[in-house]
């Protein structure tokens, strides 16, 4: 499996800032790893204990999980107890050498340490500050925020799953991972409002907000509901909120995930039918007539039974593959996606070719595939390097703030890092 390789001479987008990373879980390490494969230095800035999740889901005994070392790539790596005197020094030193600091601990928790937003900037006037909270301010502010709870409150689940079933969360992580990219969004904003202004400020997304942002053609079908019915949806019965529609699009085009032979629990393929691709989908499936047919020749006519228009598409997929079926529909310019498994994705020669499923070399836990860097910039390539074991540079780090070798064991001895 090759990677990309920087040109000699080349530098990243963000080569030369300095982001000091307070994160842990999800949310906060999925957004500073973005910033490193963009090619900030990342100092993830870990208790002496470290990351939680280290230790969560651990598939060997006594190395980091897969949970923690995909989700921290491309960092380095520093213990600090903050709560020390010596500690809170030491942070301040970091925060006055950094251009980012990211967060994501509860509310407050970082103004208890001492260091509110208006500490920082003194500290630091062109610092971006970004946190990470589950809500915004209001009665939620204080709830405990997780990757559902993000989906449950920010009008994904309500709106997935089927008809007849209860709200379903999405495999998709768009509390969690979904909320580091608009947080990456933020942090680029301000880096770049910077240059022009000199001044740092404070970057809030909340994990419902990024969630609801990401759900807004649920908010735009709300709103048509005061006219009527929602056409596209599959659905019979409409009440005065945008009820689950299961695998439909809900869009200006309709769409279904159809069974395949020899009926996997994966073997669907997802199809859309567009006006333009009604009539080669009918010679397919061996009904030509409805080509042209009053009842079933425009979309207009089709829109109240699309559930039996599938039907009639799965009758034809049924005694296919969905390889094969994947191949006749594109023959055609037909809209459609094999349902691919996680199996399927990992072992995908296509994803590996492209660098989003990768193999990287940790030392202790040897090979692991990850997912690779989706933002892809022609002058700022990525090689995925490992996540850092704990406190793996605290020499490196400290160093650069000039404490010497002798401190540090000091440090050590006294549980400061």
């Amino acid at each position: 499996m090759t990677q990309a390789v920087q040109a000699p001479g080349a530098t990243q987008a963000l080569a030369g800032v300095r982001v000091l990373d307070m994160t842990h879980v999800q949310s906060g390490p999925s957004a500073t790893q973005l910033l490193a494969w963009l090619g900030a230095d990342v100092v993830k800035l870990e208790a002496p204990s470290g990351d939680i999740t280290r230790k969560q889901l651990r598939d060997l005994p006594d190395v980091d999980s897969l949970y923690f070392t995909m989700l921290n790539c491309n960092k380095r790596s520093i213990t600090l107890n903050t709560k020390t005197d010596r500690g809170k020094e030491i942070l301040t030193e970091l925060i006055r050498r950094s251009d980012v600091m990211v967060e994501n601990f509860g509310p407050g928790a970082v103004d208890r340490m001492g260091f509110t937003w208006e500490r920082i900037k003194e500290i630091n006037p062109r610092i971006i500050y970004a946190s990470i909270k589950g809500f915004g301010e209001g009665p939620y502010t204080n709830f405990k925020a997780y990757e559902v709870v993000a989906q449950a409150m920010g009008g994904s689940m309500a709106t997935t799953g089927f008809e007849d079933g209860p709200p379903t969360a999405t495999g998709a992580q768009i509390g969690d991972s979904g909320t580091g990219v608009h947080v990456v969004a933020g942090i680029l904003a301000a880096l770049y409002q910077r240059e022009s202004t000199g001044r740092g400020q404070r970057v809030n997304v909340a994990m419902q907000h990024a969630v609801l942002n990401l759900c807004r053609v649920k908010l735009r079908d709300q709103q048509r509901l005061g006219h009527g019915a929602l056409r596209e949806y599959p659905n019979t019965d409409f009440g005065d909120e945008v009820p689950r529609s299961g695998n439909a699009s809900g869009g200006g085009q309709p769409g279904w995930a159809v069974r395949c032979a020899p009926g996997g629990p994966n073997d669907y393929v997802y199809v859309i039918v567009q006006p333009v691709g009604w009539a080669p989908i009918t010679e397919l499936i061996g009904r030509p007539e409805l080509a042209n047919d009053a009842d079933w020749a425009t979309p207009e006519a089709r829109l109240p039974k699309l559930g039996k228009m599938f039907q009639l598409i799965e009758e034809w997929t049924l005694g296919l593959p969905k390889w094969e079926v994947l191949e006749k529909l594109n023959a055609h310019n037909i809209p459609c996606g094999p349902i691919l498994s996680t199996k399927e994705i990992i072992e995908d020669a296509s994803l590996a070719a492209n660098d989003m499923v990768v193999e990287v070399e940790h030392p202790t836990r040897g090979t692991f595939t990850t997912v690779g860097n989706p933002l892809k910039l022609s002058d700022s390539p990525v090689k995925v390097t490992s996540s850092p074991l704990l406190g793996e540079h605290n020499t490196e780090v400290y160093g650069e703030l000039g404490l010497g070798d002798e401190e540090l064991s000091t440090l050590k001895t006294n549980g400061v890092i």
